[in-house]
């Protein structure tokens, strides 16, 4: 089969950029608006996406009012909303984002197994590692737990989770009214797992979903999280500026994934872009310059201060001067350093660089036509530095209006992408592998070893 981009929606519902919220075209209740939501899932899905992705914040702190800006101070629980935008939608998977440093593996496997089955095998989890001693300090703690210490309790984290998906085997519910055997217990299994960062039991109380488990989705591209991404991830969200960077990134994932003795096509890159798309590359171009206008003084700085993991303080700093050296970080290790090589190599004021990172947080941003951004995306993916794109508009629902109506025909007439949805599930559509209990994987196994 000839390999097609994938593509998520990344949609927040205030809207991607630091001033979405003072667009006119942006509804000012949007972060909390259902029926809004709603609008945009029906979208996503009609322009074949997918899926819909969130990330998510624990606090209004370094991830909340000050980096998203003021408008981004609330907003809903992603797997809550999941499961109420999977009743209005039919092949659209859902990408919810929860934090493996503030929750327990338990408590995971079981939101997200209920939303894979509520939504009828369309569930991704992005799993991620959280900074901030703002956020630290509504989970019992006065200061974020180190870098390495984060990523070591990821790993177990996640692969705890997975056991627990694999609690019951696919076919352990018989349900069978005149023997009244409901299931099968010897498929069903505990856990039993004692770690560094976890003791569980187990077994899970939720069934597996018709796609096996959910899709397991990391974004980090520190050294540790490369590691992490390689070992468990099905999906990649990652920020580059260039080609080369995104080349090189994809690569080094693809060497590792393999060397884990992972399928490398198993493993989807998908870089972030934020598309201004105008029938004319004058129009686009307007486009990008009404939005960066809205921006307002507090929220950049605060942009670049949440981005650099709370450690910049640009008090008594000239805006239109040079960016001070930033402090290192327990933080987002990986945003701060793209941070300063995006600052270095533009020769960016402070003022400019928040400006230029506004729109999607360091992700690579394109301002132009249908052909424009098609062009982008058709090179990084032929190229070896993306499978498919996480596009973040950058305010809604124009902008997500605009690439569906514009730019995703362009891709079609390409055949860069597909023209209807090949399956039910998220992993039917993205290509991925159903995923067998290691239950039923281990008895094949040894059937095809005698």
């Amino acid at each position: 089969m000839t390999r097609k981009i994938r593509l998520g929606a990344f949609l927040p519902g205030g809207g991607q950029h630091i001033a979405a919220w003072r667009h006119p075209d942006q509804p000012l209740d949007s972060a909390l608006n259902l029926e809004f939501h709603k609008e945009l899932a029906r979208t996503a899905e009609r322009g074949l996406f997918d899926a819909y992705f969130l990330a998510d914040g624990l606090s209004i702190g370094f991830t909340g009012s000050r980096e998203g800006g003021n408008a981004k101070a609330a907003g809903f629980e992603p797997v809550t909303l999941f499961a109420a935008l999977s009743q209005v939608t039919t092949h659209l998977g859902f990408i919810a984002t929860s934090s493996t440093t503030y929750e327990e593996p338990y408590t995971t496997a079981r939101k997200f197994a209920s939303l894979d089955l509520i939504s009828g095998g369309r569930a991704g989890w992005n799993v991620v590692t959280t900074t901030g001693d703002a956020t630290a300090q509504n989970f019992n703690l006065d200061v974020q737990l180190p870098h390495a210490t984060r990523y070591e309790r990821a790993s177990e984290h996640v692969e705890v989770v997975k056991k627990l998906w694999d609690s019951f085997e696919d076919d352990a519910f018989v349900r069978d009214r005149d023997s009244g055997v409901f299931y099968d217990r010897d498929k069903l299994h505990e856990t039993n797992h004692v770690g560094a960062h976890f003791k569980v039991r187990g077994p899970l109380n939720v069934a597996r979903s018709p796609q096996g488990h959910p899709v397991i989705v990391q974004a980090g591209q520190s050294e540790a999280g490369r590691d992490l991404a390689a070992e468990t991830a099905e999906v990649i969200f990652t920020a580059h500026q260039s080609i080369d960077t995104a080349q090189e990134f994809y690569r080094d994932i693809k060497r590792r994934a393999a060397a884990k003795g992972r399928n490398p096509d198993h493993v989807l890159v998908m870089p972030g872009v934020a598309p201004f798309v105008g029938r004319t590359r004058e129009e686009a171009q307007e486009k990008y310059d009404r939005l960066t206008s809205l921006i307002l003084e507090e929220d950049g700085v605060g942009l670049l201060n949440g981005l650099t993991g709370g450690t910049l303080d640009l008090k008594g700093f000239n805006l239109d001067g040079p960016l001070p050296p930033v402090p290192q970080t327990e933080g987002m290790k990986s945003r701060q350093a793209l941070l300063r090589q995006i600052a270095d190599e533009h020769n960016f004021t402070i003022r400019q660089l928040y400006q230029w990172v506004a729109t999607a947080r360091g992700h690579y941003t394109i301002v132009g036509t249908p052909a424009d951004i098609a062009d982008q995306l058709q090179a990084w993916f032929e190229n070896e530095a993306a499978d498919g794109f996480n596009i973040l508009p950058p305010w809604l629902p124009t902008a997500l209006d605009d690439f569906v109506d514009l730019v995703i025909p362009e891709l079609q007439r390409r055949g860069l992408f597909r023209t209807a949805y090949e399956g039910k599930t998220l992993r039917q559509n993205l290509g991925l592998p159903y995923a067998v209990d290691r239950w039923t994987a281990a008895r094949r196994a040894a059937v095809a070893a005698e």
